[in-house]
C-alpha cells in the first residue's frame, strides 16, 4: 500500500510473527508458542513486549539495512582497486594481500581482497579437475628421500638471461634448496647436488625423472653384457652410486608431484619477488634466492613423522669432487699418450696397466687416474710431422700390343674387332 514502508523479513521471521500475534491475541498461550518457534519462554515475552511497541517491523533485527561498523571504508577499497591494477596486476589475492601488508602497509585479508577482485572483473577463480592417482604417503624421515627436477622458464621476465632452476625438495619435511643455473645439465646437477650435500649432508635416495641428465640412453655393448651390466649409467646416476646414494627414476611428472606443485608456487611467488626486487643477472638471482628460501622454508616446511635425520654429514677429508665429475676411460697409446675431447696428452712416467680415467671435475681442473692415484701429464700443442721416406717413381705408360685380348676379342661366330677399326666379317 502506497505510503507504507515496505518490511523485509525471511519465512522464519514471517513464522515467528505470525505466532506472535497469535500470543497477543490469547489464542494460545506463551508456554505453547516456545514450542512452536524453538525458544524459550523468556525470549517469547520480550518478543511480544517489542511487538506491542514497534508493530511487525519488531521482528526483524535491528541493524537490518544500516552498514556494519566494521565495514571496510570504500575510499580504502579503491586505493586497494588502484594499486592492484598497477603494481600487482598479475599477482594473486593471497601474495598481493602479503605485499599490500608488507610494502604498502595496508592490511587486508586475502578472501575479502578476492571478493573485490571478481567484482572488478580482475580475477577469475578456475576450478582445477586432474586424474585420480594413487596416493603415496611421506617419508617419515628428513634425508630419507629427496625429490630432484629442473625448471626451465624466464624467471627474470626479460630483464636478463633465460634460466633454469635446479631445485630440491626433501619428502618428508618439505625443505626446499635450489640454484639457479643456464642450463640443465650434468654439471649443473652435480654442482646443484653439491651444494644440497654440503648445507644438509648426503640423502639416502633420490627421486627424479627420465631427463638424459639422470638416465642413460645409451644401449649396452656385447662386452658390458657379457660382464653381467644391467643397464648403462648417466654420469649423474655414476656419482651418486658411488656415494652410496639410491637412484628412482619416476614415470610420469605426477609422481613426483611435490617437485612439480613446487615448481607452481615459485614461478609465480619467486618470479614476483625477483621484480620486485629488481633481480636481473644469474649472480643476482642466486643471492637473492639464498634470502627468500630462509623464509620460504620457515612457512612451507612441515615436521616430518620422526625427527631423526638421515643426512650424512661427510668427513672434511672427503673430496667430493673427486665424485661429482665427469669420469670417461681411455686406453693408453704405445707411445704413452691418450686423447680426449680432441686433446692429446703425454703421461709422464710409467702407468700399470692400459686403461686410465680422464676426470673433468666441477672447479675445471682435469685429472688422470690410474688405480686412485692421480697421474702427471701434459698437453701436446703440437703434434709431429710425420715424414714419409717412401720414394715414388714415374711408371711409364704401358701400350698394349696389337693382338692384345683387349684390342681385339671375339663377339660372335665368325666375327672380330679390333679397337679403332669397323666390325669386319672373317673368314672361317
Amino acid at each position: 500500500m502506497a505510503g507504507k514502508d515496505i518490511i523485509q523479513m525471511s519465512l522464519k521471521e514471517f513464522k515467528r510473527l505470525k505466532v506472535i500475534q497469535e500470543v497477543i491475541e490469547k489464542r494460545i498461550n506463551q508456554r505453547e508458542a516456545a514450542l512452536m518457534i524453538s525458544l524459550s519462554e523468556r525470549q517469547v515475552r520480550r518478543l511480544v513486549r517489542t511487538i506491542r511497541k514497534y508493530g511487525e517491523k519488531g521482528i526483524t533485527h535491528k541493524s537490518r539495512g544500516r552498514p556494519s561498523p566494521r565495514k571496510i571504508p570504500d575510499k580504502l577499497k579503491e586505493n586497494v582497486i588502484r594499486l592492484y591494477t598497477h603494481k600487482y596486476h598479475d599477482f594473486g589475492p593471497t601474495l598481493a594481500s602479503e605485499k599490500l601488508s608488507e610494502i604498502d602497509n595496508i592490511r587486508i585479508s586475502n578472501e575479502t581482497l578476492r571478493k573485490w577482485l571478481v567484482e572488478a572483473s580482475l580475477w577469475k577463480k578456475q576450478r582445477k579437475r586432474s586424474t585420480h592417482r594413487q596416493w603415496r604417503e611421506r617419508k617419515e624421515y628428513p634425508g630419507e628421500m629427496i625429490q630432484i627436477d629442473g625448471s626451465h622458464h624466464d624467471w627474470l621476465e626479460g630483464r636478463g638471461p633465460k634460466l633454469t632452476l635446479m631445485a630440491y625438495i626433501d619428502d618428508a619435511t618439505n625443505r626446499v634448496f635450489a640454484r639457479f643455473y643456464e642450463y640443465e645439465g650434468t654439471l649443473p646437477a652435480m654442482d646443484s647436488f653439491k651444494g644440497y650435500v654440503n648445507q644438509y649432508g648426503l640423502p639416502q635416495s633420490v627421486y627424479l625423472d627420465r631427463h638424459t641428465t639422470y638416465k642413460s640412453t645409451k644401449k649396452l655393448t656385447e662386452w658390458e653384457e657379457l660382464e653381467g651390466i644391467e643397464e648403462p649409467l648417466s654420469q649423474f646416476e655414476r656419482a651418486l652410486a658411488e656415494l652410496g646414494v639410491e637412484v628412482i627414476h619416476a614415470y610420469s611428472p605426477q609422481a613426483k608431484g611435490r617437485i612439480e606443485r613446487l615448481f607452481g608456487i615459485l614461478q609465480d611467488r619467486l618470479v614476483k619477488e625477483m621484480r620486485l626486487n629488481g633481480v636481473k643477472t644469474k649472480e643476482e638471482a642466486n643471492e637473492f634466492l639464498d634470502r627468500y628460501l630462509i623464509e620460504h622454508n620457515r612457512r612451507f616446511s612441515i615436521s616430518p613423522t620422526h625427527e631423526t635425520d638421515l643426512h650424512i654429514r661427510l668427513s672434511e677429508n672427503i673430496n667430493l669432487l673427486k665424485y661429482l665429475c665427469i669420469k670417461i676411460e681411455r686406453t693408453i697409446r704405445n707411445d704413452n699418450t691418450i686423447a680426449y675431447n680432441s686433446k692429446l696428452y703425454q703421461i709422464e712416467g710409467r702407468v700399470n696397466g692400459k686403461r686410465v680415467f680422464v676426470e673433468e671435475r666441477l672447479d675445471g681442473s682435469l685429472h688422470i687416474v690410474s688405480k686412485d692415484l692421480s697421474l702427471k701429464y701434459r698437453e701436446i700443442t703440437e703434434r709431429p710431422k710425420k715424414i714419409d721416406t717412401k720414394e715414388y717413381k714415374l711408371r711409364r705408360r704401358y701400350i698394349p700390343s696389337k693382338d692384345h685380348p683387349w684390342r681385339t676379342f671375339r663377339f660372335g661366330k665368325g666375327v672380330h674387332r679390333n679397337k679403332g677399326e669397323e666390325l669386319r666379317e672373317a673368314s672361317v
